[in-house]
């Protein structure tokens, strides 16, 4: 089975139990958490994946990481998981509960990247064009950095992407250019 469909399952499977039990934000927190400690930490990320290491020995870490700062519904998640032997999906379920908990609370995720960290003003701004873009009154955006842009900024909405970089202004104009010179010589 898919790394997604494992993911998406369990996932689904902890959201409703969360909200079953009513502590549907602390799980979240909890899984958001986790999430980004994979993300910051590679070698806690390649100890999930790794085939040498027993499941004894992960379940253990885990719960030394969460023990007293997660819900006991989340360390029962774990431990559930650990008996299976999905220990390296950990990451990617913590995602998905994330981005399905996004849905059911109707909250519209955007990344936007600029060749600068975002002030309190612009963030403001690409809030409310995403608002009214999607519709939803509750948005989650997610800042990159990236200096290869020169200047402008690329905002993605679900599906979505507006390019207003100036990166993508010059190959626009790199291929006018192109097809100009093409069309005068035939």
């Amino acid at each position: 089975m898919s790394e997604f469909r494992v993911a998406s399952r369990y996932a689904k499977s902890l959201l409703e139990l969360a909200v079953e039990k009513g502590i549907l934000d602390q799980v979240h927190q909890d899984m958001v958490g986790l999430s980004q400690l994979a993300v910051s930490n590679s070698e806690f990320a390649a100890m999930l994946k790794s085939p040498v290491i027993g499941s004894e020995k992960k379940l253990a870490v885990l719960e030394k990481i969460l023990s007293g700062a997660a819900s006991e519904l989340t360390l029962t998640f774990v431990r559930l998981v650990s008996q299976k032997g999905r220990e390296p999906f950990i990451p990617a379920m913590a995602e998905e509960f994330h981005r399905q908990y996004n849905i059911q609370q109707g909250i519209q995720t955007a990344e936007v990247i600029t060749t600068f960290p975002l002030d309190a003003a612009l963030r403001k701004q690409f809030e409310q064009i995403v608002k009214e873009v999607s519709g939803k009154t509750n948005v989650e955006l997610l800042e990159k950095v990236d200096s290869k842009l020169i200047g402008g900024f690329v905002l993605k909405i679900g599906d979505r992407q507006y390019d207003e970089s100036i990166n993508s202004k010059l190959r626009k104009l790199k291929l006018d250019f192109t097809q100009n010179l093409y069309e005068k010589k035939y």
